[in-house]
């Protein structure tokens, strides 16, 4: 099955990426990792009206809310975890988790309220990892030897993990997961046409995976079977998120010389099936932590 994407969003950004509605407000959160920015928006008749950006100071990889109204919301940053406040007041949670040019990158929060991130090398050799911020500050260094770490996602139940290290195998692959730690790894589709990158489960237990650089997004179905294929007009889709039925898309004109129109909007189409909104972090804001790489 094939459909296609129209565009939502009247900017685009440069390195639009990890789309997540928040249950707290029905909001679309999203970042542009390059500019360092969080983006606050509603979905309403078709398109996205911002609500508020946030300049970070620092590049910032995901975004994820917290559970309670007003709590803001964690990220994912420059070299570790950091929480950003309604008011736009950034305060450290960990740091030192990535030197030099690395820099981390896509997360998400497990249905116990984990928050899962991961790094990407530059330049591309295996040296970056997957880490948990649990509730309580501490991190944990789950996954290494990882080169661009990218989509995760979780099964309703949590005892699924979903995962995209990009290079230099281009898989979507999964895990068993049993109070917070891997087990289990298996590769569930070699990913054609592009890199793969962020994804999102749908209420069918499929995966739909942006690939960049293949102008599409696939979705897959738990034993690894392509069964559909969204087309977008320009070239890099980055990640994906489900509101309601519709499935948004961020995407980035980061690294081509003359991109198309529309290069980095977000876009949208009805996927024929619901996805949840964003699992949020089940840490609480405070002024200092103690979580430690």
């Amino acid at each position: 099955m094939r459909s296609r994407a129209d565009a939502v969003s009247e900017h685009a950004y440069e390195q639009g990426e990890g789309p997540r509605v928040d249950p707290r407000t029905g909001e679309v959160l999203w970042v542009d990792i390059k500019a360092g920015t969080v983006h606050r928006a509603l979905f309403e008749a078709g398109a996205l009206r911002v609500v508020t950006d946030y300049e970070v100071g620092a590049r910032v990889g995901a975004v994820a809310p917290l559970r309670e109204p007003g709590a803001g919301w964690v990220l994912a940053v420059q070299d570790g975890f950091a929480h950003l406040a309604e008011d736009g007041r950034l305060t450290p949670i960990v740091s030192g988790l990535t030197s030099g040019r690395d820099q981390m990158n896509d997360g998400v929060c497990d249905p116990a309220g984990r928050f899962w991130a991961g790094s990407q090398a530059i330049p591309r050799e295996p040296r970056a990892a997957l880490f948990r911020l649990d509730g309580n500050g501490s991190v944990t260094r789950v996954l290494e030897s990882v080169t661009v770490s990218n989509g995760i996602g979780f099964t309703a139940d949590g005892a699924t993990m979903y995962y995209v290290d990009t290079l230099p195998h281009r898989r979507l692959e999964a895990f068993d997961v049993v109070d917070g730690e891997l087990s289990g790894r298996r590769v569930i589709a070699d990913v054609a046409g592009g890199n793969p990158d962020g994804l999102a489960v749908d209420d069918e237990g499929c995966v739909w995976v942006a690939v960049w650089d293949a102008s599409a997004v696939h979705r897959y179905a738990s034993d690894g079977r392509l069964l559909a294929v969204v087309d977008l007009p320009v070239p890099r889709p980055t990640a994906v998120c489900f509101a309601g039925s519709t499935l948004l898309i961020t995407t980035a004109w980061l690294g081509l010389d003359h991109p198309p129109a529309g290069s980095g909007r977000l876009y949208a189409v009805d996927a024929g099936v619901g996805g949840p909104p964003a699992s949020a972090w089940a840490g609480t804001p405070a002024t200092t932590w103690a979580g430690t790489p």
